[in-house]
């Protein structure tokens, strides 16, 4: 099983409807008269009855339809790239230790230099999902730097433009199929086999380009090929058009990795997010407060994957 995403999980609480006792009514029973009164008076307390039910049904069918609009809301479209409309949440986090997944998107650029001078300072390993832009071309060579220091290099996109990658699948896959070639003379790209969707693995924007269904397919697609894919469950948020300093980004971290035992970070190492650079030594002091460990995604996964297979043994 090659794919690897994380899934919202969530509770809906049972929802309870009371309903109130009919209030009672005397009747007379004695004539003729009475006893046609009870039978109307039975005949109309039976109608309330089922109008009580009708209204209560309707009223139920309302709250789930909010209750699942709340929980499977899509995000907005953007133009703006790696907006944070496709945040999951990590699971089976209580089987693992804490750990944290550094992951930085659309470089290299002249930002990743003291990027990797802070992670090396640091003795902190990170994930670089690379791109082939022309902003990135004349960096394209730090990626041999990125893989020499021992971090993990990933497939983002060659153009980053959700127009064309988004078109079809086949378009996609010629996309990934460009930014190999382009990598090829810096990293052994044989052994590069993770990627991050433009945009992660949930997003909408791809809806207008290739229909609805372009997402699934490709997830379906990308296991086929060996292909492991990883979304992301904090946000940054430092590539977006807020533009937020240093401090507000370790304040957006922190929020998102607030009772997740694993989390992934969402980071960005493009020539706009020099705030990163600027945050970065306090994140990493952040989490290691918080008493995470810092590992690649791939290190993640192979822990994940040694504590699962004592849990599959048990129960096979």
């Amino acid at each position: 099983m090659h794919k690897s995403q994380f899934t919202l999980l969530y509770h809906t609480p049972p929802l309870r409807v009371y309903f109130p006792p009919c209030p009672h009514t005397l009747y007379q029973t004695i004539t003729g008269e009475g006893l046609v009164m009870r039978r109307n008076a039975n005949r109309e307390e039976r109608g309330g009855r089922l109008l009580s039910a009708l209204a209560a049904a309707v009223l139920l069918t309302l709250l789930l339809g909010i209750i699942h609009r709340l929980y499977h809301c899509e995000y907005t479209d953007t133009d703006t790239p790696n907006d944070c409309f496709a945040v999951s949440a990590a699971t089976g986090e209580t089987a693992l230790p804490k750990m944290v997944c550094l992951t930085f998107d659309d470089g290299p650029s002249k930002n990743t230099v003291p990027i990797l001078e802070i992670l090396d300072r640091e003795q902190v390993p990170a994930t670089f999902f690379v791109c082939a832009q022309d902003a990135n071309e004349r960096y394209l060579p730090l990626v041999a730097d990125i893989a020499a220091a021992g971090h993990q290099i990933a497939l983002h996109s060659a153009t980053h433009q959700y127009s064309k990658i988004y078109a079809s699948t086949d378009a996609f896959w010629q996309d990934i199929k460009a930014l190999r070639q382009a990598l090829e003379p810096y990293v052994d790209v044989g052994g590069i086999d993770w990627l991050r969707f433009p945009g992660g693995s949930t997003n909408t924007v791809s809806h207008r380009y290739g229909g609805r269904g372009i997402m699934k397919t490709l997830k379906a697609q990308a296991e086929q090929k060996s292909y492991h894919w990883i979304d992301w469950n904090v946000c940054a948020e430092d590539a977006t058009a807020s533009h937020p300093d240093a401090a507000q980004i370790l304040r957006n971290i922190r929020r998102d990795a607030e009772g997740h035992d694993l989390c992934v970070v969402l980071l960005h190492d493009t020539k706009a997010t020099g705030q990163t650079v600027k945050a970065l030594p306090d994140i990493i002091q952040w989490f290691r407060e918080e008493g995470y460990t810092f590992c690649t995604v791939a290190q993640m996964q192979a822990v994940k994957d040694e504590v699962s297979q004592p849990n599959e043994q048990a129960a096979g």
